[in-house]
């Protein structure tokens, strides 16, 4: 298949409609490719990212489905290889939280945030994989956290989530790797989005070295340059933004 405009390499960014996945679409689109802007409901929060990106001199387009409907992702996905052939690079960064101690943690919090934060892997992933392995080149980034590497009080469902994330990187990225394929895992600290505005900083921060919320934008720059042609050696890392958290 002939990919159209083969020059704009394509990008799927997850959860791209505000926080770190914006700021990670609207980087990838300043780097030169083509973003494939996803949401899930918010379509005007979507909306915007792409605004934001197109303003920077960047393309792309919108993409829906829910990363917790397997079939819908694969129908929705397949539309996409079809159109373009396999993506250069994946951004699997759509997530949620749902915090409270484990006693009083409900089913329903547990089932939400693993099928959303874990699932997402081989739901997104998976229909992408085999166009990439044909094409013998790739770029697979997954957003982790600080929490599923040294777990953190009220958190034991996403802590649980997103270590099994890392997990399933560093596995995928020895399948792949003979493929030139990369798989990474970034594992940010406490950034400034909607994810933390009722959270109680000024405690949080004296964990932090560097004293300081970190910025989306900080996340993006090392997205941006795992999806590069100069970060084709690196694969099967796990790297922190966090501002020295250890």
């Amino acid at each position: 298949m002939q990919e159209k405009n083969e020059a704009a390499k394509r990008v799927l960014v997850t959860g791209a409609g505000s926080g770190i996945g914006r700021a990670i679409a609207v980087a990838a689109a300043k780097a030169g490719y083509y973003v494939i802007v996803h949401y899930g409901h918010r379509q005007d929060r979507a909306q915007e990212t792409l605004a934001m990106l197109q303003a920077a001199g960047g393309q792309g387009e919108l993409l829906q489905f829910d990363v917790c409907d397997r079939q819908g992702c694969k129908t929705a996905l397949d539309g996409i290889t079809e159109r373009y052939g396999a993506l250069w690079g994946v951004v699997s960064n759509a997530g949620v939280s749902n915090d409270n101690t484990f006693p009083a943690l409900s089913g329903d919090d547990w089932d939400d945030v693993v099928h959303t934060n874990l699932d997402s892997f081989f739901n997104v992933l998976q229909p992408l994989t085999m166009p990439m392995c044909k094409k013998k080149r790739g770029r697979i980034i997954v957003v982790s956290s600080v929490s599923g590497i040294t777990g953190n009080r009220g958190q034991t469902n996403y802590s649980a989530s997103k270590a099994g994330l890392i997990g399933a990187a560093k596995a995928l990225a020895v399948e792949l790797a003979s493929r030139s394929i990369t798989v990474n895992a970034i594992a940010p600290g406490i950034i400034e989005t909607d994810m933390i505005k009722d959270a109680p900083l000024e405690k949080i921060l004296q964990a932090v070295p560097m004293n300081r919320v970190g910025k989306p934008e900080e996340v993006a720059a090392l997205a941006a340059f795992l999806l590069s042609e100069e970060a084709g050696y690196i694969t099967r890392q796990v790297i922190s933004v966090n501002g020295g958290i250890i």
